[in-house]
């Protein structure tokens, strides 16, 4: 059992929560491990379902005075028992539900918004630095931050298997698209442009679909939490900002697995991407998990200026997978640094020692910033 970052018990106190999260990232395991005596329902197994979906009245029937917390575990299989959980909501201001799934669209589709307000929303990711381990850097750069995948003994074949369920049980068992061959020819497409600029009309050719059935894809891979798109950063001031969206999957494992990678070299042009990917899905947790008000943006100019991640408006992120950070290497920064005032110019590199520049730029070694992000000393 990995310590988790997110704090169930502290947002619950508030109010209910629906706790979403890609499959295996523990939601599950996270909901009974907070919640030991909670009343449980896992509409994973076939006669809870069954007898749920025939009388979703049961978990009003069942409820004791006793109960604190209710937790629905894959509630995007049944969006019709929302209707009891905002009943039971309105009738028991102290009582909490916790509501977990793998897929808004579902939940949307089945009238999420029966709840009123009444419950907020909290995500679980794949594991980040501080329950993985910090020592764990090259480990998950390879296989990536999947509980299940990390504990395999052969991690190659459990991401394999995963690759394969989630194709399964979230685009086909969902009916989301009209053709399973060809969204996994898009998905391997999709792969291949993480971390970049996307050009729907360019994956669109390669994968034979239309550019605007490609967005619609991308967009359905945000809804069912496989990733995540990354808009930019446009001050409007110096210099002309791209216009265009950067898409990064999930998970780096699960990158790694469609790119078909193999073991990633230090030094490589693969292991760079890689770690600029993990990079990505850390500020992304913490944002998440401290429940930050601070979108992430990546900033690029038709000109060649390019600086990985901003934070809100005020701290600036750029990954240099290097051994040695030149002075060409923070041409980025000192450009972004000339569009607005940013509390903080970072750059995360390999070099083994941490070192400031003149005009206060902090280069880190990715262990040191991962330190300090999770230590609240680099985002607020």
């Amino acid at each position: 059992m990995y310590p988790r970052q997110l704090n169930l018990k502290s947002f619950l106190e508030e109010r209910s929560a629906l706790l979403f999260g890609a499959r295996q990232t523990g939601k599950t395991t996270l909901a009974r491990t907070t919640f030991p005596n909670a009343a449980f329902y896992s509409l994973l197994e076939a006669d809870t379902f069954r007898q749920l979906a025939a009388r979703p009245e049961m978990i009003r029937r069942r409820l004791k005075p006793t109960d604190r917390v209710v937790v629905i575990d894959e509630i995007q299989r049944l969006p019709a028992l929302l209707n009891e959980v905002h009943l039971l909501i309105q009738q028991h201001p102290k009582l909490r539900f916790l509501l977990t799934g793998s897929s808004a669209r579902s939940l949307r589709r089945g009238g999420v918004n029966l709840l009123g307000g009444r419950a907020g929303t909290v995500y679980l990711h794949p594991l980040v630095s501080p329950e993985a381990g910090y020592d764990q850097l090259d480990k998950r750069l390879n296989w990536g931050s999947l509980p299940a995948v990390l504990d395999a003994k052969d991690p190659e074949e459990q991401l394999k298997a995963y690759v394969g369920t989630y194709l399964q049980e979230e685009i086909r068992a969902e009916g989301l698209v009209r053709s399973l061959e060809v969204f996994t020819r898009f998905l391997d497409a999709a792969a291949l442009a993480n971390g970049q600029l996307l050009n729907f009309a360019q994956i669109g050719e390669d994968t034979g679909v239309p550019a605007r059935t490609v967005r619609e894809y991308f967009y359905l891979l945000a809804d069912t939490l496989i990733g995540s798109l990354v808009e930019a950063f446009q001050p409007n001031k110096e210099r002309k900002a791209v216009a265009s969206a950067r898409f990064y999957l999930f998970d780096v494992g699960v990158a790694n697995h469609l790119m078909r990678r193999g073991r990633l070299q230090r030094g490589s042009v693969e292991y760079g991407q890689a770690l600029r990917h993990l990079i990505y899905l850390e500020l992304s947790a913490y944002v998440s998990y401290r429940r930050l008000d601070m979108p992430l943006r990546f900033w690029g100019t038709h000109t060649g200026f390019d600086v990985d991640f901003i934070a809100g408006d005020e701290v600036a992120v750029d990954v240099k997978p290097v051994e040695t950070v030149t002075e060409r290497a923070l041409k980025g920064l000192r450009a972004l640094a000339e569009e607005g005032t940013f509390r903080r110019r970072i750059v995360v590199s390999l070099e083994p020692h941490p070192w400031k520049s003149d005009d206060g730029i902090e280069v880190f070694p990715v262990e040191e910033f991962l330190r300090k992000l999770w230590g609240g000393r680099i985002l607020r």
